[in-house]
């Protein structure tokens, strides 16, 4: 992101009616918001043109039957930024972060159950990776959603006036070429219009129409809002990894959810039940955070904390370098 700026209320506003329907007109979003369409669309191409916001469509990986590990990376120094631009090319990561001061990188990768994390076995055998640790993400707790900072802007009354009807009775339903093809363009800009989908996959505006509608509707298409938790002044962010007494795992993952700090949590496979990612206003607030929610958990019997230096990925294609 080149450009400084901040959020103001009308910003935040906008990044909360995206977050509720991704691809809803701008013209009904200001509606909503007592605005004009033509200001909110400025507003809008602003926040996309300095990269402060961007709407990605992504596949759901659970309802298509594949399996999300979170995977750590330890490099030499000079190794780190290299192999974070190549995992961030890759067509099966997400979340490509340096840690720890530019000494690890943190991804999510997906498998199918037959092919397991083709990721492992695809990194190069090079002194400059000196470990590789893998965990299976067993199910989301928290932040699924959304994180709570960045869906507390509108009302009541505004939030049900956005939200879009439940999806009807999901059936079975497999990605065919098209569907690839649709939801690559919508890594990108998943507010691409359906004229220049048209144009990018050789499919008609109709039955691109229809298709998306069916991808949602089954749940195999979801779409999120990426933008940086420093635009509403978080400045600090961090994984955690939390080693929990079984007795006392549910309930934990309960409390993570209620936490605004918590962007997003699972329950994972190995050394560690639960990793977290954390949003918090600087550090002294994450110590905060540690010491007192965090440490008020019962069961809790180890926590390992890595401070998030940047991300070349985030959910959907590559960021800008």
């Amino acid at each position: 992101m080149d450009t400084v700026i901040a959020l103001d209320d009308l910003d935040r506003r906008l990044v909360h009616a995206l977050q509720l329907d991704a691809r809803a007109a701008l013209t009904d979003v200001a509606a909503v918001l007592g605005v004009s369409g033509r200001t909110l669309a400025r507003r809008y191409r602003r926040l996309r043109e300095c990269g402060a916001v961007r709407v990605v469509g992504l596949p759901d990986t659970a309802r298509l039957g594949h399996t999300d590990w979170f995977v750590r990376i330890r490099c030499v120094p000079d190794a780190v930024e290299p192999v974070a631009a190549a995992l961030a090319r890759r067509p099966d990561t997400s979340w490509v972060a340096l840690v720890c001061g530019g000494t690890e990188i943190t991804c999510i990768t997906r498998s199918t159950a037959t092919t397991g994390a083709a990721l492992l076995r695809t990194l190069p055998r090079t002194s400059r990776i000196t470990a590789v640790t893998a965990q299976c993400l067993l199910r989301p707790v928290a932040g699924v959603g959304g994180w709570f900072g960045r869906i507390d802007a509108l009302d009541p009354a505004q939030i049900a006036a956005l939200q879009p009807a439940p999806p009807r009775p999901f059936g079975v339903v497999a990605l065919d070429e098209l569907d690839r093809r649709l939801i690559a363009e919508l890594a990108v800009d998943g507010r691409t219009p359906l004229p220049v989908l048209a144009a990018a996959t050789g499919a008609a505006e109709t039955t691109l129409r229809r298709r998306l509608q069916v991808l949602r509707d089954n749940r195999l298409l979801y779409f999120d809002v990426e933008v940086d938790p420093g635009l509403f002044g978080f400045g600090m962010q961090a994984v955690l990894w939390l080693s929990v007494a079984p007795a006392h795992l549910p309930d934990a993952a309960r409390a993570l959810a209620d936490h605004p700090e918590v962007a997003f949590a699972a329950a994972t496979t190995g050394s560690a039940d639960l990793m977290a990612f954390l949003v918090c206003r600087d550090p002294d607030a994450f110590y905060e955070y540690l010491t007192g929610r965090l440490g008020s958990l019962s069961g809790i019997q180890h926590v390992e904390t890595a401070p998030i230096d940047g991300y070349t990925k985030r959910a959907g294609t590559p960021l800008p370098i």
